[in-house]
């Protein structure tokens, strides 16, 4: 990478970065492009160099810190899918929770309702995330660690929804629902049941 395109990613990731401590000040209605920019120290018309509208930086901030996620995942080695669904779960709210409420708020609203997003049809966060864990589980297969004839799909559908409904709630509370507490408990009581019959 050369000194442009490393300046280019650092201006990316300072609007990033900017955005979500506005965001989870203020929440994205409250906030605009302007301010983005001119908190971040860079000309209103650099913003559009990275983004077409508000609404991308809120997907380009769904997406960062879940792709760790699944860094960690891969690299890890020798470690049984329980344990790796579990961290998959516990990381996913840890992100959650730093990204702040309001942040939460607009992905929901976006998943719910993907028209308020011109260019967001199928959800993206939604499909993003679904893909990000049907590529573990599928990874498991292969590795070995469960069945060849382990519902992937259904088993993802049954997870994203658990971590979206942990996700709502902590929402629909107003931050009083733990969602890393219940996440435990979840990954304690549930994913073992769940996923016992496929364990090789």
């Amino acid at each position: 990478m050369n000194k442009r395109q490393t300046a280019a990613l650092e201006t990316k990731k300072k609007l990033v970065n900017t955005a979500l401590e506005l965001l989870k000040e203020k929440g994205f209605e409250a906030i605009n492009v302007e301010e983005i920019t001119k908190k971040a120290g860079v000309a209103k018309g650099t913003f559009y160099t990275y983004f077409k509208r508000k609404e991308d930086i809120v997907l380009e901030i769904s997406r960062a810190p879940f792709l760790e996620i699944a860094k960690e995942i891969n690299s890890m080695e020798n470690i049984k899918i329980i344990q790796k669904l579990t961290h998959y779960f516990h990381r996913f709210m840890e992100c959650v929770e730093y990204c702040g409420i309001y942040t939460c708020r607009q992905w929901i609203r976006d998943v719910i309702d993907p028209n308020s997003v011109p260019e967001n049809k199928d959800g993206q966060k939604w499909s993003y995330d679904f893909n990000m864990l049907q590529n573990i589980l599928s990874s498991a297969i292969k590795n070995g660690e469960l069945k060849d004839n382990t519902p992937v799909e259904l088993f993802t559908h049954l997870i994203i929804s658990e971590l979206y409904g942990m996700m709502t709630c902590w929402c629909m509370s107003d931050g009083k629902f733990e969602p890393l507490e219940w996440t435990d408990k979840f990954c304690n009581i549930q994913l073992k049941s769940i996923f016992a019959p496929y364990l090789k």
